[in-house]
Formats: C-alpha cells, structure tokens, sequence
C-alpha cells in the first residue's frame, strides 16, 4: 500500500465511523448524536465531513428517518470490521499491561461511574485476573478530599476540587439531559430547563446517589423542590419508569443515548450551565510499589476508548 492510499485511510476518524453507525442504528441523527453524548449540530458537521471524505451521501433523508445509500451500506459494513478489529487489538494490547497485579481502590460519581467507569472496568477485568478493584460511588463534592486523605486510590467525579497533594487530569465530558416519553408536553421542545424540569412529576434514583444529592442541591439553590413520586436503585430502572409514564428523570446523556431514538424516550438538553459535565480524574502524587500500580491502572482507565472518546466530544 503506497502513502496516497494510507493517506485516504488515515481520513476516517474513528470516532465519525461510530457515530455513523449509531445514526445506522438509530435511523436517526438526533437519536445516534445522544447515544454518542455529543449535540445533533456536532454530529451534522461529523457526517457532513464523513460524507465529504467518502465523496458522496451516506443516508437518504425522508419524513420516516434516515436510510442508508448503497455508499452507506458499504461504510457500514467496512466500519463493523475495523472498529471490531480495533477493539480486538485494544483488548489484546492490554494482556501486555505490565501484568498488572494488585488491588486499587476507586470512588465515583454516579455518571462516571454508570456512563463510563462500570463497562470500562468489564472491558479490562477481564482480561486482567491480576487485578481486583473496589469500586464505591461518592458525591463529586467530597471525592477530592477522600483521595488525599487515603480513603481510596482513585477517584473520578465531576469539576472535582484540584487539591496540591493531587494530580488532576481529564476524564471525559459528558452533560445531563431530560429524559421523556414522546408523548410528554416537554417532548414538543428541542431543549428545556430545570425550572421548566421541575414543574413536573420526577423519577430519580436512589435519595443517597450523587446524581440525587447534586440535583437536590440545584433545587434549592433555584429555591425550589423536587417532585419525586419514586427512588428506584439505577439508571436502568429509572428509564423504566420513565417509559411507564410514572414521570420524567434527569439522567447523564451516556446513559441516555441507549435508551433513546424512533418511538422510544426523547433526550432534551438542559440549558443551564451546570448540565454541561466536565469528569476529572484525581490520584495522590506519591511514588512506591502501590503508587506505580495506581498510576498504570489509571492510564489504562484514562485511553479506554469510549472514555477517550468522551474527551473529544
């Protein structure tokens, strides 16, 4: 293969091939954009570009969705293989981790935690046997200071506090959206607030979660409360109930992505400020045995390839 040919190649960005086949999934661009966490603007320019590198249209365009070109169906097919094949040589690269031995300690807030941490840690545990982790959700608020005092090895959580004793380096980005049936009044409008959020009956999950606490926090900042009719124990369940019409939820858009598209839940961006996300990851700066395991498993964490993804969204 000469240079002109890897130079083509080298044009397909990963992350526009699985968006692409997100909005393949969903027939939907706004559907694929939420199950990619990224806005529908974002996810039109990618496929603009994406379309542009393949020098023709990838879907056409009708009131029933989006279908594939026979260009499409051929990026769709060559995109499956190469992501499978990229993932493969991820997962074979890491048997290659130093051999990793040991056991780490890790907080998390709820939407790392559920959005990223928890199919992260399945990916590498396991083909790792050598590494056992502890694994306990904190509110973002009192991550950083757990770390420095030794309470844990890890913490990620959202804008946490970048104490002295700490290295602090970017996680992922993600956002919290509201999550309706498309039946819902809210479904009507293409994003909303939390004041619009909390005239209406809520799902959330448990009173003791970070998401909850942190939402809680909001209302009374704003002077208002949170009419919850049911805690329920994760996302899934609150998704659930959600589609039961028991209410609508506030939930991070990793989590949401799944759950939304044709005839299903609908995402709406939430327009305050504090719904934009940005997930860090602390560890204390120390040297030793266990302090070089911590950071390697750190790395590793951080150049999974969704969680870098998340990072360029």
């Amino acid at each position: 293969m000469d240079n002109d040919q890897w130079d083509t190649i080298l044009r397909y960005e990963l992350k526009d091939l699985r968006l692409f086949l997100a909005i393949v999934q969903a027939q939907n661009l706004s559907a694929g954009a939420a199950a990619m966490h990224m806005t529908a603007s974002s996810a039109s320019y990618r496929l603009k570009n994406l379309e542009y590198t393949v020098g023709g249209e990838l879907f056409v365009r009708t009131s029933k969705g989006m279908t594939t070109t026979p260009a499409g169906e051929v990026l769709a097919r060559h995109a499956k293989k190469l992501l499978a094949d990229v993932q493969t040589m991820h997962a074979e690269l890491s048997d290659y981790s130093n051999n990793l031995r040991g056991s780490i300690r890790v907080l998390a807030n709820s939407s790392s935690l559920n959005g990223f941490l928890i199919p992260s840690l399945a990916r590498f545990l396991t083909g790792n046997t050598g590494i056992n982790v502890d694994l306990k959700e904190q509110e973002s608020l009192k991550i950083s200071n757990a770390i420095e005092e030794g309470v844990a090895d890890i913490g990620i959580g959202a804008d946490l506090e970048p104490l002295p004793s700490l290295k602090r380096l970017l996680y992922a980005q993600d956002r919290l959206v509201c999550v309706v049936r498309p039946d819902h009044p809210l479904a009507r409008t293409p994003r909303t607030s939390f004041e619009d959020i909390l005239e209406h009956d809520l799902v959330s999950i448990l009173r003791t979660s970070s998401n909850f606490l942190f939402l809680a926090n909001q209302a009374r900042l704003a002077g208002k409360t949170m009419k919850v009719r049911v805690h329920v124990h994760n996302f899934n369940a609150t998704l659930y109930m959600v589609r039961a019409g028991v209410g609508i939820a506030i939930v991070p858009a990793s989590i949401a992505g799944t759950a939304t598209g044709p005839g299903q839940l609908v995402a709406l961006p939430i327009t305050d400020p504090w719904a934009e996300r940005t997930l860090h990851l602390v560890l204390r700066a120390e040297e030793g045995d266990q302090a070089t395991l911590v950071r390697q498993f750190a790395d590793i964490l951080l150049n999974d390839p969704q969680v870098a993804e998340a990072r360029q969204s």
